[in-house]
């Protein structure tokens, strides 16, 4: 008769001694690939000290805790360091009361509460009809790329070791299906909402960046080439955010080919549509042409510009300051926006051709 296969024994943790180090192993079988015979792997779990103190190791800690609640260890064994360091404890916050262990979750308290003052939670609970779970995935997909600046394959294993928002896993099928439930129309609703938020005559500043990229599947990937003659493509990514607040209120990525004086009819148009009015646009040299300064006029668009001192009218009037080495005479001081300044008028005349 047969000895009785024990179910668990997979499952039991025992010492694996080699290379002079004692490992808690596991050994689950397996098939061969080619004779297809059972064969049995270690895995190591971690280490256990003289002690009988298991040390936790990466496999344990990348373990989710259905995995960790099956396996067996020895009951003599000291478990203190595996409760202390992995999530066998609840997902933490801060213990005000005593000391706080969970070491993996300052930075995301910190984002939490700027989500909570900045009114980005409240806004994105609107949106999707106080559905706090879809807030929460947005949220930890929101901080997981700045944490840790890792792609979203990464999200549910880093998880498993920060206390993120979600409490439910982020597989890369759970976050294609998040993002296909989001619609135009819930992107529209909370611009909508945070530009309810902004003051009128709200100075915001525009601003680009070119970002080298090594795919080529995305069209302004495709389209756009590297100014610096790297052997990269590139986009062009293109942020506005307010000066008081620190508030970005919108993002968009252009071909990276496309230059800053092109770019901007597209921006005014979004964010027209996003329903920013009255905000004061504050662009550096890259945004300054003819036809710019055009569809200002005609749109009423209050703009700060900096431009090129080599044009006509800016040599002229900066030549008519005469020769200074800190603050001309002519330019009054503002003393609340610490900046001095002199106004002139431009003179700018409009041809019919019929």
């Amino acid at each position: 008769m047969s000895r009785p296969v024990d179910p668990d024994a997979q499952y039991r943790i025992k010492p694996h001694i080699t290379k002079g180090y004692v490992y808690a192993s596991t050994q689950p079988p397996y098939p061969d690939p080619i004779t297809g015979k059972k064969k049995y792997r270690h895995i190591h779990w971690g280490t256990v000290d003289e002690n009988s103190k298991f040390i936790p190791g990466a496999p344990f800690f990348m373990a989710s805790p259905e995995e960790r609640t099956r396996l067996i260890f020895p009951e003599d064994w000291d478990m203190s360091e595996a409760k202390r360091l992995t999530g066998l404890r609840e997902p933490g916050r801060p213990v005000y009361d005593g000391d706080d262990r969970n070491r993996f979750y300052g930075d995301i308290w910190l984002l939490e509460q700027i989500a909570v003052k900045v009114g980005i939670r409240k806004d994105l609970e609107t949106v999707f009809d106080g559905n706090r779970e879809i807030v929460d995935d947005i949220l930890t997909l929101a901080m997981f790329p700045y944490l840790t600046k890792f792609n979203y394959s990464r999200v549910a294993r880093w998880q498993k070791i920060a206390a993120a928002p979600s409490s439910r896993g982020l597989t890369p099928k759970a976050i294609t299906l998040l993002t296909q439930s989001i619609s135009e129309q819930h992107r529209m609703d909370i611009l909508r909402l945070r530009a309810a938020r902004l003051g009128k005559d709200e100075l915001c500043a525009v601003d680009s960046t070119s970002r080298s990229a090594y795919g080529w599947s995305l069209a302004d990937i495709r389209w756009g080439k590297n100014r610096d003659r790297l052997p990269l493509e590139q986009t062009l990514e293109v942020v506005v955010y307010t000066l008081s607040s620190h508030m970005p209120v919108y993002y968009r990525t252009f071909p990276g080919n496309m230059p800053d004086s092109r770019s901007i009819e597209t921006i005014l148009t979004d964010l027209e549509h996003a329903g920013f009015k009255d905000l004061i646009l504050i662009t550096d040299r890259g945004y300054e042409s003819l036809c710019n300064l055009e569809k200002y006029i005609l749109r009423g668009q209050s703009m700060v510009m900096c431009v090129k001192s080599g044009p006509k009218d800016a040599a002229k009037a900066i030549k008519s300051l005469g020769a200074f080495g800190a603050r001309p005479d002519e330019m009054a001081v503002d003393s609340e926006a610490m900046v001095y300044h002199k106004q002139f008028d431009i003179v700018y005349e409009v041809e019919s051709t019929g």
